[in-house]
């Protein structure tokens, strides 16, 4: 009990420490308390690893009783099995990664204790929500997680920019809490319960229940799993909630890092996976996740090719795996969606810190119109980013390659249209990232430097704090998909996830994907390839063609440069309208109405009479007696009125 309550708790002690005590232990010991705290606590995930997966050893921790309300009991326990300590060892490994490189990307940061410990606050809110034992704790971390991600991506609040950008995601992803909100409340209405093991052994009794919505009978299971999938979709960037990620970029890149690679927008996905017993009978609900899934995958690769800010490329190039592994989960392909969620946490973690090693290198300069001809100046993070982009395009025997060609095969296996358009989209996206990939080796690294002399003469390697994160990472994207295929989706995936993952043998899409045409496994290479061909041939010579092919297709390369008019749509459509009607509401709905008739229009009522009343105040005795006379008059007046009435 105590190895796994440590393997939990232990950022939130660091976070506290750091957060309260940075004044006494300072920076340095911030940073050393952070750093060894998420060290041993991805030591004991990997334990864990050993002890609950390889071992067995599967059970639910109860901490303490949190809610007790009657008969409703929530527990505040720590459930291990092979969904949550997988996702436990991915987090707190990327997480080491990040806090180590961290101590010398922000080694000129003021505020380096408080920094720190927000990133160990982030790692805790994730540990929370993927070791959750009902939807209660699960919300719990899903806040955490949301408030940690605003307190980061705006940790440079003196730029307006990233101020917006934390507001942006903090709202967004609102929208989607929503939806898990209505989820979390209709599965309480199906089940009478929150906990995990009681909803999932409920299911096969309300499997036909239908429950009433906005006037409609729609069937129970369907509008659950579609609640949570809108929670989802906020959390991990989905088509329609995706804007506020690449606007994340304003944060530190250690952030975007570990918000893009393996904690927060990972999150939807474990969350589907979570609740595969209730998706394998909503299969409207697994329609509706493949194809906006698919459309993801596409939409963010369109965009990711056209842009020029090396973090925006890294970043739709997230959005987009995150497609990947959504189409996934919609052909019941669980086991090969966590799989491409753990390849791509360490290929994706290490493209952002080596991004994030060429700005250092490069004097903050993002721009990659400004970079170029430094590969010989860096070559360390050069060959790290070549590795991390081998990984993303899927090229043999990255770890990449093999988890997208199972996620593909799988989506070609389901064998329904969704299923067809989702491997053709995920075929064509595959190009797609290998065309931007090259891209952006070229633009970065090579050709004539379009950087000032002054940027040029201090290009440096970075120092070994941040460069060994990213040789950790570079084992786990070159190994990562050879080394565990075997157990996540090859002949041992039945054990491996018998205790936490639940398919219909006639959903099994990933068994299906081992028997597919040889053309369906060989053609994502293919695409892959071409990609980097093409890119090659264009950007490898000085990008004269990329200006001629941009200007033959502007309106489509400005749709796709402009990332199709989201924003503006949005500002258009809700932010404009809620503006004005702030402002109406303000104008005439306050300060006219509220505080027209109540406190200002009282002591504006006040301040008339006493304005009249201090006119009588002319300090002449005469004026004064004769208003005594006035008033005596009165009086006797008023005596003599009532005596006749009597």
């Amino acid at each position: 009990m105590i190895l796994e309550t440590l393997a939990v708790f232990i950022p939130l002690i660091t976070f506290i420490i750091a957060f309260l005590g940075c004044k006494i232990i300072g920076d340095r010991g911030a940073q050393f308390l952070t750093c060894t705290g998420i060290i041993a606590s991805a030591v004991m995930s990997c334990m864990l690893f050993q002890d609950v997966i390889l071992d067995g050893n599967v059970r639910t921790i109860t901490l303490m009783t949190w809610i007790s309300s009657g008969d409703f009991i929530v527990d505040w326990a720590i459930r291990l099995d092979t969904l949550s300590v997988v996702m436990m060892c991915v987090i707190t490994l990327v997480s080491s990664c990040v806090h180590v490189y961290s101590v010398g990307y922000m080694s000129h940061d003021a505020h380096k204790a408080r920094f720190m410990s927000y990133l160990s606050l982030f790692t805790f809110a994730m540990l929370m929500l993927v070791t959750a034992d009902n939807l209660i704790q699960l919300f719990f971390g899903w806040e955490g997680v949301g408030l940690a991600s605003y307190l980061l991506i705006g940790f440079w609040n003196h730029k307006h920019s990233a101020n917006r950008a934390a507001m942006k995601a903090f709202i967004v992803n609102r929208v989607g809490d929503l939806g898990l909100a209505l989820g979390i409340f209709v599965i309480f209405i199906l089940f009478g319960s929150v906990q995990f093991d009681t909803i999932f052994v409920g299911v096969n009794d309300v499997i036909y229940d239908t429950f009433p919505f906005w006037g409609y009978e729609i069937h129970a299971l369907t509008l659950a799993c579609l609640l949570l999938f809108i929670g989802a979709c906020g959390k991990s960037a989905q088509l329609g909630l995706h804007t506020w990620l690449p606007d994340a970029m304003e944060g530190p890149t250690p952030v975007s890092a570990l918000i893009h690679a393996a904690t927060m927008v990972t999150a939807g996905i474990f969350l589907v996976a979570r609740f595969s017993p209730l998706y394998e009978y909503a299969p409207d609900a697994l329609m509706v996740v493949t194809y906006l899934g698919a459309f993801t995958a596409i939409v963010a690769a369109t965009i990711g090719m056209t842009q020029f800010d090396i973090k925006r490329v890294i970043a739709y190039s997230t959005m987009s795996q995150l497609g990947y592994m959504f189409f996934a989960l919609g052909v019941s392909a669980y086991g090969a969606a966590m799989f491409h969620l753990m390849t791509h946490a360490f290929f994706k973690a290490l493209l952002f810190l080596g991004a994030g090693s060429v700005i250092h290198a490069m004097s903050n300069e993002q721009d990659m119109r400004k970079m170029g001809g430094i590969w010989k100046k860096i070559p360390f993070t050069y060959a790290m980013m070549w590795i991390g982009s081998l990984a993303l395009a899927g090229i043999p025997y990255f770890a990449g390659y093999f988890s997208k060609d199972m996620v593909l095969e799988s989506a070609w296996a389901d064998q329904s249209s969704h299923g067809n358009l989702a491997y053709w989209l995920g075929v064509t996206a595959a190009f797609i990232t290998a065309f931007y990939s090259w891209r952006l080796l070229i633009m970065t690294f090579h050709g004539k430097s379009r950087a000032s002399q002054k940027v040029l003469d201090h290009v440096h390697e970075s120092p070994l704090s941040m460069t060994l994160p990213l040789l950790f990472l570079s084992v786990g994207a070159v190994g990562a998909g050879y080394v565990f295929y075997e157990l996540f989706v090859g002949h041992d995936r039945e054990h491996f996830w018998a205790n936490s993952l639940f398919i219909l043998p006639a959903n099994d899409t990933v068994e299906a994907a081992h028997h597919v045409p040889m053309w369906v496994k060989k053609t994502p290479l293919v695409a892959a390839v071409s990609g980097i061909v093409i890119a090659t041939l264009i950007y490898g010579t000085g990008g004269k063609f990329a200006g001629f092919i941009s200007k033959i297709f502007k309106p489509l390369h400005a749709l796709f440069f402009n990332k199709y008019y989201f924003d503006e749509l949005y500002h258009t459509i809700f932010q404009r309208p809620a503006i004005w009607f702030g402002a109406l509401f303000t104008k005439w709905g306050d300060q006219k109405t509220i505080n027209g008739l109540g406190p200002d229009g009282i002591a504006k009522l006040s301040k008339g009479g006493a304005g009249i009343l201090s006119k009588l105040q002319t300090g002449y005795v005469y004026h004064y007696a004769f208003m005594m006379m006035i008033g005596l008059v009165a009086v006797i007046s008023w005596i003599f009125w009532k005596m006749i009435e009597w």
